[in-house]
């Protein structure tokens, strides 16, 4: 079923961290956003009826759409500069990737040196064609990270005005306790879906709960592989739908929304990113954040993703 926008309530904003940004618990993912043949004023379009639905909040990252993607959203940005003080602005950097756009990489890896952080930053704020982040987050886990040098380059990020707040992407939990030791951390955006539980219980959504930060979460409909038809789909993939399916009826809402709500109603509070170009799909997870399931409902999930009952 897909959702009527008219109808559909607006996504709440909280802080995301005490002292935190404050930040739409749907979050406007547009790492695809090259892939949607959008002219710029479609984009503007798009992003108007983002606004309209509550979302204040865009991620974006350096290397999408082949480093690509930010530039676009800049494009439309620039045709209605008004949309920079609605919304807040999150990019990811650390990975350097082959590509046509940046022919002096020699081989695809990691980079969170402070002279690459501190000119993906900058490139990332020409290209959007804004003045400040919101959120730069380090997309991935360096084995050469050296916290000190990242947290200098945050600083200096910092007391520049370009960006306001710091996080990370994908971290372990000691990864992340070891670059919080040495400056501010307000999130770790990490993969959790019904495909995929493991933050759910190797300790990552535990200590965004424990430090009251709200974790930002990518991937939340599995990419999509939840709802291909049965057939197409595994053993496990065949129950969570059933499963879906089964509670989606009995509270008249669309599959998508139970999959999202099932992510929302972690106590950690979590964000979700969208993956869509579609407003109504982005309406439908904004219609999320208003449904409620039972404790019998959350579970019924839980044990068709896990192919077990609770011990």
């Amino acid at each position: 079923m897909t959702t009527n926008l008219q109808i559909t309530p607006k996504a709440a904003v909280a802080p995301i961290a005490p002292n935190g940004p404050e930040f739409s618990r749907i979050v406007l993912g547009l790492w695809r956003l090259a892939s949607w043949q959008m002219t710029p004023q479609q984009r503007v379009s798009f992003l108007e009826q983002a606004l309209a639905l509550g979302i204040n909040t865009i991620d974006q990252a350096d290397i999408y759409g082949n480093y690509e993607s930010e530039q676009l959203l800049g494009e439309a940005i620039a045709l209605a500069p008004h949309l920079r003080d609605k919304f807040q602005f999150v990019s990811k950097c650390g990975i350097k990737l082959l590509s046509d756009n940046r022919p002096a990489h020699g081989m695809q890896h990691y980079d969170t040196s402070a002279a690459h952080l501190i000119a993906s930053a900058e490139q990332s704020l020409r290209a959007m064609q804004i003045e400040q982040l919101d959120l730069l987050l380090i997309h991935r886990p360096d084995p050469l990270m050296n916290a000190d040098e990242i947290a200098g380059a945050f600083q200096q990020l910092q007391d520049s005005g370009k960006v306001r707040y710091f996080g990370v992407s994908n971290f372990t939990n000691s990864q992340f306790e070891l670059l919080a030791s040495r400056f501010p951390l307000v999130t770790n955006q990490v993969e959790l879906s019904l495909l995929h539980m493991q933050p759910l219980h190797d300790g990552t959504l535990d200590s965004c709960q424990r430090l009251r930060i709200a974790p930002m979460i990518w991937s939340a409909l599995g990419g999509g592989s939840l709802f291909r038809p049965l057939h197409e789909q595994d053993e496990r993939g065949q129950r969570i739908s059933t499963v879906l399916a089964s509670i989606a009826a009995e509270l008249d809402v669309s599959p998508s929304a139970i999959a999202l709500a099932w992510i929302l109603q972690h106590p950690s509070k979590p964000l979700v990113l969208t993956g869509s170009g579609r407003i109504a799909a982005i309406g439908e997870a904004v219609s999320a954040t208003t449904i409620m399931l039972s404790r019998e409902q959350w579970f019924a999930l839980w044990c068709a993703s896990a192919g077990k009952n609770v011990d």
